[in-house]
């Protein structure tokens, strides 16, 4: 398609000419907002927008400035593609949002989805995302170097949920279906078979379970033939995506034995395949949730820190700088190396404090962020418990190579070692011929143990007075700057749907996370623009009244 002519030629037939009290009418005030702050910041995105056209082939597209403003006003308004299709053309706030003309058509619902997966096909899908970020950086809503405050949530992906044996049954029967598409391919001899079993015929799943285990071993034998017989076929048929999403499935359910045998394997690796369907979706479970798992993605959220609290009723200044899409598996610490990562490529600076909760605070995650140039603000975790005294109640000293016991011990040895495949340095303590007769043996060995020995990681000195803050009111105090994440989250989950993917595939759910965040943005902004110019008119008021003398 080509990119069409840019018309910014103003009309007698645009909304605030013919209806000038219209920006003024209740409910319209963010629609005007994003007429007059947003919507010029996108088209000056357009040279971006146009890599994703032919310049003059092709019958034109939809004006791409216009599509990439309805996408963000749709999640603005948390309405699907036909709402968002049809109050572009019935709702004048719209049309003053989107600058068109009152009797203008607008486009059909489908070109929002043509328009989402060009996006995602150029890479632009944090385009808006960014603009709306730019726009409030010169309005000056976003230092350069400012608090920040971090933390994770869930999403629930759209898949439905599927047994092992559904999602290896059903995998198969894609394959076959996929393999049927080429006419002139050979067929196996166990074809006919394996069509009847996996697609003309459905699991009854009021079957005993010694049945349904044996249907679950039967498509790994079936699987596996497929495989084999699949591998010795051109390499354009062995990269079909539902030939290789079989390979994938079956190493994640079944290991071959040496005699050949097919074993189905007690539990699935972290990040297997849940349903074939949509395979980003990943399996994961987290012990502070209600309802402990989830099968979808995770989201990490970052936003600024006030630096003054805020009056009864005052609007947040906040912004949100990262909105980051990971894999439901992965931890913490990868998703702040991801949002620091992003906020270098939307041309941020680190912040200067960074809030976060136990989760992304370790010895090497401090030591990371202050060779970084920032602070990373948090309780750090405990060690784990072996039921004797952790390495809490010792006192270390990492870079003179010695430490103390709870009952004022020295240690007698010190070792540094390095893990060969990860690099990961440890010290390791001990004390020997110092246990034999102390009184704190009891609480310090463990049942067999003659000395005591501890080992920590190179960075635990941080760790250590991180600790020691932990005690202290200031730090407290200070954490409490952390808790507005929690309901930031909580505008994100109810006021735009965070919680739930509207679309299959990590990308999708990027680019709808992308969105989330713009039109967060969006709405907050125009609710603190409007509270200030409502703030200078009382002042201006309360200037004008005459102050009453006493006689």
């Amino acid at each position: 398609m080509s990119l069409p002519k840019l018309d910014l030629q103003r009309t007698f037939f645009e909304p605030e000419i013919l209806f000038p009290g219209l920006s003024k009418v209740p409910g319209a005030e963010r629609f005007s907002f994003f007429a007059e702050r947003i919507l010029p910041e996108l088209r000056k995105r357009r040279p971006e927008l146009a890599k994703m056209y032919c310049a003059d082939n092709g019958r034109p597209a939809e004006e791409p400035v216009r599509m990439l403003a309805a996408l963000i006003l749709q999640f603005m308004e948390r309405m699907p593609d036909r709402q968002a299709a049809e109050a572009c053309s019935f709702d004048l706030r719209w049309k003053l949002a989107l600058g068109m003309e009152a009797d203008e058509p607008a486009f059909h619902p489908t070109s929002l989805v043509k328009f989402r997966e060009r996006l995602l096909e150029h890479g632009l899908e944090q385009l808006g995302f960014e603009a709306v970020l730019e726009q409030m950086r010169a309005a000056g809503y976003l230092a350069k170097r400012t608090r920040q405050r971090l933390d994770s949530t869930h999403i629930i992906g759209l898949v439905s949920h599927m047994t092992r044996l559904d999602c290896v049954r059903e995998t198969l029967r894609l394959a076959l279906e996929e393999l049927a598409q080429n006419e002139k391919l050979p067929r196996p001899a166990a074809w006919a078979l394996w069509w009847e079993r996996y697609v003309e015929s459905r699991v009854d799943y009021k079957s005993s379970g010694d049945i349904l285990r044996q249907k679950m071993s039967q498509a790994g034998l079936d699987a596996r033939d497929a495989l084999d017989w699949i591998n010795g076929l051109l390499l354009e048929i062995r990269r079909g995506e539902a030939v290789r999403l079989l390979q994938r499935i079956f190493d994640e359910n079944f290991s071959m034995g040496q005699d050949g045998a097919v074993e189905k394997l007690r539990a699935r690796p972290t990040g297997a395949v849940q349903n074939p369907y949509n395979p980003d979706a990943q399996w994961s479970y987290k012990s502070t949730m209600k309802d402990k798992d989830w099968v979808g993605h995770k989201v990490q959220v970052a936003e600024t820190v006030e630096a003054k609290p805020r009056r009864t009723g005052e609007p947040t200044k906040g912004v949100i700088t990262s909105i980051v899409t990971q894999n439901a598996p992965e931890s913490e610490k990868a998703g702040l190396a991801a949002v620091l990562k992003e906020q270098q490529q939307l041309g941020l600076e680190k912040p200067k404090t960074l809030y976060a909760d136990a989760g992304y605070v370790s010895g090497p995650s401090m030591a990371k962020a202050g060779a970084d140039g920032f602070e990373l603000m948090g309780p750090a975790l405990p060690s784990a418990n072996r039921g004797v005294y952790p390495s809490e109640a010792f006192e270390v000293n990492v870079e003179q190579r010695y430490a103390v016991c709870p009952a004022g011990k020295t240690s007698t040895q010190c070792a540094r070692m390095k893990a060969g495949k990860t690099g990961r340095i440890t010290y390791r303590f001990e004390w020997c011929g110092c246990c034999a007769d102390c009184t704190l043996k009891v609480q310090c060995l463990h049942k067999g143990e003659r000395d005591r020995m501890l080992r920590v990681n190179e960075h635990h000195t941080l760790s250590q007075a991180r600790w020691r803050l932990m005690r202290t009111v200031d730090f407290k105090k200070d954490m409490h700057h952390r808790n507005g994440i929690e309901g930031t989250q909580s505008e994100l989950v109810r006021g735009y749907g965070l919680r739930k993917a509207r679309y299959r595939g990590k990308k999708k759910v990027r680019l709808q996370n992308y969105l989330i965040g713009a039109a967060c943005n969006i709405k907050r902004w125009c609710r603190r623009v409007t509270w200030e110019a409502k703030q200078a008119v009382v002042g201006i008021e309360n200037t004008a009244k005459p102050i009453a003398v006493p006689a």
